[in-house]
């Protein structure tokens, strides 16, 4: 749960460091003090949007941090992100005058995306303004899938629906475009005929190069080895003779001088390279075989490989890999052709489709039939007797929400027949089933921190203290906090606190402050009673909180 909140330089809050307790608590206080500020400011810990609207007036930044106790639920997810669950949890939000916002998990730097992922796990905001939502068909649908808690089988079926269009439109191009894909099969198999055709192998083109430069230039190479050979070792003057000469001559005065030994030896390795370079130079000439026809058989295969690059518009040494590309294309190209295998996939696909949006069409039957009682049950306390609550399932044309369209009807009193709610429900009658689908949807959330912004809006009366319970028996299954301006909700709940607003040096700021039981009396006469307090209404405040 939410054990506190400290926010510093926000709108018109410079400092304030609010602690929770469990159950359920209130705020209250006179227009503009603020209390909606309170929600502004742990959204923005939660990962709501930022806004540089948000920095109080004349300071360099916001910074807002609330800290929670961490439920089990969230172990998996904190020890991913490393984490650790036994910690304090700490959401922190800054925003300064340049429009930075940070965000912050136990004094880690992380990404808005995640901040936002863990606040939706630890706290449900409902809106001031939820009731106009729930005329949308969108949100309809939503809250009944979250009330039955199966978005996992949602989700499979939009998967599965993208799954089945895709397929879907895999045929129709193959359908559609199947002269095009013909040409285009054919300019794709001429090409992989031609280099079937030429049959190139993995680094030929490389092997053929060098040996058709070995060839044409074979006389020079054979001269050359030959006079290199000479050179080496051919008479007197030859490069061996003259180092065996040297090395004997060195060999003779070393017995004078010691230091000509290292010379020695370096003479004595080039005389072993020369023997090595000379007996390399008699095996290449041996081995050297100048067959005229080879070279007019390299140089053929030469013109056949440029042949069939320069048609191609390759170089020669990239054939091989057009030739692998082509052959992938025409796979590809082929499997985007079958037509029989692409009906087969699709028809699968459908199917696949079928079964689970059929899955869904039952899930939502029984949550419907659940929901529409619980929320008929509530009409009765909610000052519309006689009333009813429905949820249509509406066949339809499959989609990725299913095969069916949700829709919420009501029946205002006894006899008549549940209509769309846009089309029979108040104001006051929206936002009154707005509450009680709030409330009874949020007794099967595992989401243990929830707050009502002002939702008792177009309500008062004996109806304002049915919701005003409402809420505290809902506090009893998690930690509700609720905005409120109706004295009988607030006499419900288990803590107060009164948000008021003072102006000081021409600088408004709003403060919050946890009431006692005397101060709690005194608030809620004045939301009763308006400007003047009496002691008529003190004792009318006194026994609502009796009551409560």
């Amino acid at each position: 749960m939410l054990r506190s909140l400290h926010i510093r330089d926000f709108v018109i809050v410079d400092k304030a460091e609010i602690t929770f307790d469990a159950g359920f608590t209130v705020f209250s206080g006179e227009t503009g003090a603020g209390k909606s500020i309170l929600i502004d400011a742990l959204s923005l810990a939660l990962g709501a949007r930022s806004d540089t609207g948000f920095i109080r007036e004349g300071a360099a930044r916001a910074d807002i941090s609330a800290v929670f106790d961490a439920p089990d639920s969230l172990t998996a997810w904190l020890t991913e992100h490393d984490f650790d669950p036994d910690d304090d949890l700490i959401l922190r939000r800054t925003i300064d005058r340049q429009g930075r916002s940070r965000a912050y998990i136990s004094g880690v730097p992380v990404t808005l995306a995640q901040l936002r992922e863990l606040g939706e796990q630890l706290v449900d905001i409902h809106g001031q303004h939820a009731h106009q939502s729930l005329l949308k068909s969108t949100h309809q649908r939503q809250m009944l899938d979250s009330h039955g808690g199966h978005q996992d089988l949602a989700q499979r079926v939009r998967q599965a629906w993208q799954h089945w269009q895709a397929a879907r439109n895999a045929l129709r191009d193959a359908t559609e475009q199947a002269a095009a894909r013909e040409q285009e099969r054919l300019a794709l198999q001429w090409q992989m005929d031609e280099l079937d055709r030429l049959n190139l192998q993995d680094g030929e083109w490389q092997a053929l190069s060098n040996n058709h430069s070995r060839l044409a230039h074979a006389q020079a190479l054979l001269e050359g080895a030959t006079q290199a050979l000479t050179t080496l070792d051919n008479d007197e003057m030859s490069v061996r003779a003259l180092l065996n000469r040297t090395v004997l001559q060195l060999q003779r005065l070393q017995q004078h001088d010691a230091r000509l030994q290292d010379i020695i030896a370096s003479l004595d390795s080039a005389l072993i390279g020369t023997d090595e370079a000379i007996s390399d130079l008699n095996s290449y000439l041996s081995d050297f075989d100048v067959d005229p026809d080879a070279l007019a058989q390299a140089e053929q295969r030469m013109s056949a490989i440029f042949d069939t690059a320069r048609k191609l518009r390759a170089e020669p040494d990239a054939l091989p890999e057009l030739q692998a590309q082509l052959r992938d294309q025409l796979d590809a190209l082929d499997q985007a052709s079958d037509t029989e295998a692409l009906a087969r996939r699709a028809d699968e696909a459908h199917s696949a489709y079928n079964a689970l949006a059929k899955q869904l069409t039952q899930a939502r039957k029984a949550t419907a039939k659940r929901l529409a009682k619980q929320v008929t049950d509530a009409m009765q306390t909610l000052a519309m007797e006689g009333g009813r609550f429905d949820i249509a399932l509406n066949p339809g044309e499959g989609s990725a929400h299913g095969n069916e369209q949700v829709e919420f009807l009501v029946a205002g009193h006894t006899g008549a027949t549940p209509r769309p709610l846009g089309r029979v429900a108040s104001g006051g009658e929206l936002a009154r089933l707005s509450l009680a689908l709030s409330v009874i949807a949020s007794q099967a959330a595992r989401v243990p921190t929830l707050i009502f912004d002002e939702v008792d809006t177009g309500i008062g009366g004996g109806v304002a203290e049915v919701v005003g319970r409402l809420l505290r028996q809902l506090g009893e299954r998690h930690q509700v906090l609720c905005v409120t301006h109706l004295p009988q909700v607030a006499a419900c709940g288990s803590h107060h606190f009164e948000v008021s607003r003072q102006t000081q040096d021409a600088t408004t700021l709003s403060s919050i402050t946890p009431l006692d039981k005397d101060g709690r009396i005194q608030e809620i006469a004045r939301m009763l009673g308006g400007l003047t307090i009496t002691d008529t209404t003190r004792r009318h405040a006194k026994e609502m909180l009796q009551l409560g």
